[in-house]
């Protein structure tokens, strides 16, 4: 189950930039590990049956996904190109918490793996989904608020550009495959 929270993609992207940048940490944290415990509980009451009835559902939430996906991805891209006052600056309050539910919600891979996959294994044994819940906070907690220890390695400039190098190329590819593959 850890495998699937702690795999590299958008959500995980966003947690770690966040807490480097030390801002609306405890609120993105706290979407994402809800969001996880919402799908998780899904997933084990048997969604999952549902979404394999309807595969449209899952083709509609990746081309949208991969969309959001390419567009995050050419964000970051700018970013690592043409470094500005966004690595240090403020957004808007609202801004972090509604990206980390688009980057959880939006992304189809969450609802193969979490609703899916999970719910495949778990299938209605709701102690296993505790531990998948638990699982998910903890690792949510540690990436948000343990990135600060990253923070005299991001006090440099080059830092932050590479990160966003990495954010962009790992969402862009997420991006078109998600597109080309459904």
């Amino acid at each position: 189950m850890m495998t699937l929270i702690v795999a590299i993609g958008a959500q995980n992207a966003f947690v770690l930039r966040q807490g480097l940048r030390r801002q609306a940490v405890a609120k993105v944290v706290a979407v994402c590990a809800l969001s996880d415990a919402i799908l998780v509980a899904v997933g084990i009451a048997g969604f999952g049956a549902l979404v394999r009835a309807v595969p449209q559902a899952i083709t509609i939430a990746a081309v949208v996904g991969g969309i959001f996906l390419l567009g995050y991805g050419f964000l970051a891209a700018r970013r690592a190109l043409r470094p500005s006052a966004l690595h240090t600056g403020s957004e808007p309050s609202g801004r972090p918490v509604l990206t980390a539910l688009a980057l959880t919600w939006l992304n189809p891979h969450v609802y193969l793996d979490t609703v899916l996959l999970l719910g495949s294994i778990a299938a209605g044994r709701w102690l296993f989904g505790i531990g998948a819940v638990t699982a998910s906070i903890t690792w949510f907690v540690a990436l948000g608020f343990g990135a600060r220890l990253l923070s005299p390695l991001f006090a440099k400039p080059r830092s932050w550009r590479v990160l966003d190098g990495l954010i962009a190329a790992v969402m862009i590819t997420l991006g078109v495959t998600l597109i080309a593959g459904w």
